[in-house]
């Protein structure tokens, strides 16, 4: 089956670039925050988050850090705490035939609020 010429043929190239970098900060949003973390698991962390995503389709590299300045304010007494949304900065780089796409989500201080948005697309 052609995957592509099945499902997404009604899309653009650039479309299913975004989609496909959306879709996964979504997935990793929702299937990571709440974690139990400390600054012994952080590193860990990250790369399990990383390393999850690249499993993905159209998935080129992604960039997980969990903010320590953030980690650091929320621990608890009990020297761990859970992983909350404003502790992550997320790149996720998707490749879709000749279109790029950096889909990120940061802290914005401003909004306070963790922003998923797109940052980049380029064409070859």
């Amino acid at each position: 089956m052609d995957v592509d010429k099945e499902y997404f043929s009604n899309i653009t190239t650039r479309e299913r670039a975004i989609f496909e970098g959306a879709i996964s900060m979504g997935a990793l949003f929702h299937q990571f925050v709440g974690t139990p973390i400390n600054k012994n698991t952080k590193s860990g962390l990250e790369t399990s988050m990383e390393e999850s995503l690249k499993l993905q389709p159209a998935i080129e590299d992604v960039d997980v850090t969990i903010r320590f300045d953030k980690l650091e304010q929320s621990m608890t007494e009990f020297e761990y705490t859970s992983l909350t949304g404003d502790m992550l900065d997320v790149k996720i780089y998707t490749k879709v035939e000749n279109v790029k796409a950096t889909i990120r989500i940061e802290f914005i201080e401003e909004l306070n609020y963790p922003l998923m948005y797109v940052e980049d697309i380029t064409e070859d």
